[in-house]
């Protein structure tokens, strides 16, 4: 992680040698490196186990994030802890959440690239520090923020399978469709278990899945806070 000699805030954050105190200081910080310090309430760093080998990044806080101080507490991380519960993961347990922006965009919006460029290095210390085995990314945004130079592309084509991403070459990753899209257009919904299965098969392949032998609880993405 690179140090940046006019910015001392930033450093003593990335500075941190242990994921819990990473997160205390981010939270505790006050940060204002983007506009969108000034109109959230909470800065929001995870939610979950920061000891999970996968991570799940998402584009940013929504109202009740901004609210809790949590990440993926509103409807769409409920329906995430459905549709991971559906696959034998607890969200809770087996996954940390975070986003690329730790603070919410006003009305919802995607983040800008200058508030995800701002937020960058924390983000690239919470992969530092987490080392996960997988990263899933949810939506085309968080994709678009992790690998800028990535060329132009379709979610219906990079979504469910393992791809690399140049800025992080040891590190695999699945683009899903963010919960919040199933929300609002339920077509997606059998693509996604479709997508959430190749995941649990990863998982398997590789030894990290806590119920190997436990088979999906339903053949599709659970309808439940849809």
């Amino acid at each position: 992680m690179q140090f940046d000699l006019f910015d001392a805030d930033r450093n003593r954050i990335v500075g941190a040698t242990t994921y819990e105190d990473f997160a205390t200081r981010l939270r505790d910080s006050g940060c204002q490196r983007c506009a969108l310090g000034k109109t959230r309430t909470h800065i929001v760093v995870d939610r979950g186990n920061p000891a999970a080998k996968v991570l799940v990044i998402g584009e940013g806080p929504g109202g009740e994030e901004d609210a809790q101080g949590k990440a993926f507490v509103g409807r769409a991380g409920k329906l995430l802890d459905s549709i991971m519960t559906a696959i034998g993961l607890d969200t809770n347990r087996d996954l940390l959440i975070a986003n690329v922006v730790k603070c919410r965009p006003p009305e919802n919006r995607a983040p800008r690239t200058e508030e995800a460029r701002a937020c960058l290095p924390f983000l690239q210390k919470q992969i530092a520090l987490v080392a996960p085995r997988i990263v899933c990314l949810l939506g085309a945004t968080a994709l678009k923020h992790l690998d800028p130079d990535r060329p132009e592309f379709a979610m219906g084509d990079e979504a469910g399978k393992e791809i690399e991403l140049a800025p992080y070459p040891r590190i695999p990753f699945m683009v899903l469709y963010h919960p919040a899209a199933l929300l609002y257009n339920a077509n997606l919904k059998p693509a996604m278990w479709e997508h959430v299965k190749a995941l649990r098969r990863w998982l398997e392949q590789e030894g990290l899945h806590p119920n190997p032998r436990k088979a999906p609880e339903s053949g599709r993405v659970p309808a439940a806070h849809a």
